[in-house]
């Protein structure tokens, strides 16, 4: 059940680190943004968070809720030499009788990412960080903030045990409704052999419009923004 789930952080992956080389100019404002959700065709609430920490962290979070599951995604992260990198997670899920419960640490001083809980152990790492990795949480803000900035979307995702490039592409301008307004947004995709990951950005948003999932060409889930605050 949290598999498709799962798909939206690393995918959009659906949502404030930089791959390797770039810079971060914006500065980071924390936000709330609640989504209308569908999840294999079941109506859910879905919510993302951006919220300040002590000191120099910030806190990235994703929640999709209905009657079947209750997902939670999270993220610290800092900003360090105009990137800004993971420091722990959190993915936990409940799905029926199913429960999840993965904790992550990126250890920049050892340079090693580690992952404790309901997980295989060779998905524990360690693995070996190089700057400019994130999460998957992570990509999801640097998807929107790079394509606003024009720069490459690629990316290196360190997350449970692995290593995976992402790249995303362009395809065109769509009109999107977006708290009773039509927007024009840009469409990005990301493919693999098993999903299709489209991504709606709206300029000046912080997060995407809507994110839509595909697996053998039927949809598993659909998120449309429904507000955004500051």
């Amino acid at each position: 059940m949290t598999g498709p789930i799962r798909s939206i952080a690393a995918g959009v992956a659906l949502l404030l680190a930089l791959s390797a080389g770039n810079a971060f100019a914006a500065a980071l404002v924390p936000f709330t943004a609640d989504y209308q959700a569908s999840y294999m065709g079941m109506q859910a609430d879905g919510r993302m968070t951006l919220a300040r920490e002590a000191g120099d962290r910030w806190k990235y979070s994703l929640s999709i809720r209905n009657q079947l599951a209750d997902i939670n995604q999270s993220t610290v992260f800092e900003e360090h030499q105009g990137r800004l990198r993971p420091l722990s997670g959190n993915d936990r899920a409940t799905a029926l009788v199913k429960k999840r419960n993965v904790d992550a640490s990126y250890d920049w001083k050892s340079g090693q990412a580690t992952w404790t809980g309901d997980l295989k152990p060779e998905r524990r790492g360690p693995v070996q960080l190089q700057p400019g990795d994130m999460d998957a949480l992570l990509v999801n803000l640097a998807v929107v903030r790079d394509l606003a900035d024009g720069k490459p979307l690629n990316y290196r995702l360190v997350d449970e045990g692995r290593v995976r490039p992402l790249k995303w592409e362009v395809v065109g301008k769509e009109q999107v409704m977006v708290g009773g307004s039509l927007k024009e947004a840009t469409k990005v995709v990301r493919r693999t052999e098993k999903r299709e990951m489209y991504v709606w950005i709206v300029p000046d948003m912080p997060v995407p419009a809507r994110i839509l999932q595909k697996e053998g060409g039927r949809e598993t889930i659909d998120l449309v923004v429904r507000s955004v605050s500051r």
